[in-house]
């Protein structure tokens, strides 16, 4: 079995080494310019054209949740990989765990008040402020697949009523189902703090822009862990400067990294992390790879394998 490697910024003879160890008898390579060598699998992240066409390969793996950087470069060059190649993703790999650390902590952080406390800090007020009650801190997560389930999941153990909306109706224990354009509205009425964690779709762009936050409860939050093109910035700018929403939190900007001239780096109610909320982990991400490949070379049912036209 070939197996070609490329990423431009992981450690490409750990990658190797591990892959080998776990996959007895695999040929693993670092793919190079000019390698045109015969090859069964082809593992990815931001690949050269070049790497993939004319392969035949079985699969392809994206070494990360989100594949919308191989999708848009096949919409420019759809020979780079036929249909009849699948293309998989990292389904979860450690990114569940640290997806529920950082929205646990984020949603605490606001329902504790400590970000009214930070500006009371800063004026030297000691103050002590209301309460805000679980009932009333409503949580709605945009996109209800792996990850949204796993922090619906973690959430809820806190006690917090959590509702989730994605294109079709998701069944999650104790979690209040939407989907749909039809019942975007009725989700976001009752919602506090709104998690973006959809995939990135054509549909998807821009999705979180003023019409979708001024249908939030007021005083809400956002917490963008999903992609930077979800959001329009200008319209988050207008809402928190109208105070229709009271703070967000953003891992991910539509420019990477956030150009400086952007006023969300200096905005009082704006925290931001660059593009931390969840990172492919080696040794998780190895096995579940190792795995997949395992499972089609016996013909076995597989997961993680991406539907091209919905991009997920």
């Amino acid at each position: 079995m070939e197996i070609i490697f490329y990423h431009p910024t992981f450690d490409t003879p750990y990658w190797i080494a591990q892959l080998s160890k776990q996959l007895p008898g695999a040929n693993v390579r670092e793919w190079k310019k000019g390698d045109n060598e015969h090859a069964d699998y082809a593992l990815v992240w931001h690949p050269p054209v070049e790497m993939l066409q004319g392969r035949d390969l079985k699969a392809v793996f994206a070494l990360g949740a989100g594949v919308d950087s191989i999708l848009s470069k096949l919409k420019a060059n759809p020979e780079m990989l036929p249909e009849s190649i699948p293309l998989f993703r990292l389904e979860d790999t450690g990114m569940g765990l640290q997806m529920q650390e950082y929205a646990v902590s984020q949603v605490l952080h606001w329902f504790r008040r400590f970000d009214d406390y930070q500006a009371q800090q800063q004026k030297s007020e000691w103050q002590p402020l209301a309460d805000y009650h679980r009932e009333d801190f409503t949580i709605g997560i945009m996109g209800a697949g792996v990850l949204g389930g796993k922090v619906a999941e973690s959430l809820l153990a806190w006690g917090f009523p959590v509702r989730c909306w994605s294109r079709s109706r998701k069944t999650l224990p104790g979690v209040q189902s939407f989907a749909g354009t039809e019942e975007l509205g009725d989700f976001l009425r009752e919602t506090r703090v709104l998690i973006n964690l959809l995939p990135n779709t054509a549909e998807t762009v821009g999705i979180i822009n003023l019409d979708l936050l001024n249908q939030l409860q007021d005083n809400s939050y956002l917490l963008n862990l999903a992609r930077g093109v979800h959001v329009v910035e200008d319209d988050l700018l207008q809402a928190l400067n109208d105070n229709k929403l009271k703070g967000a939190m953003l891992d991910v900007f539509s420019r990477e990294p956030l150009p400086q001239e952007s006023p969300l780096w200096q905005h009082p109610r704006v925290v931001m992390t660059p593009h931390i909320a969840a990172v492919t982990r080696p040794q998780e991400a190895i096995a579940y790879i190792a795995r997949t490949i395992t499972g089609l070379e016996r013909g076995d049912h597989v997961s993680g394998q991406v539907d091209r036209q919905r991009g997920y």
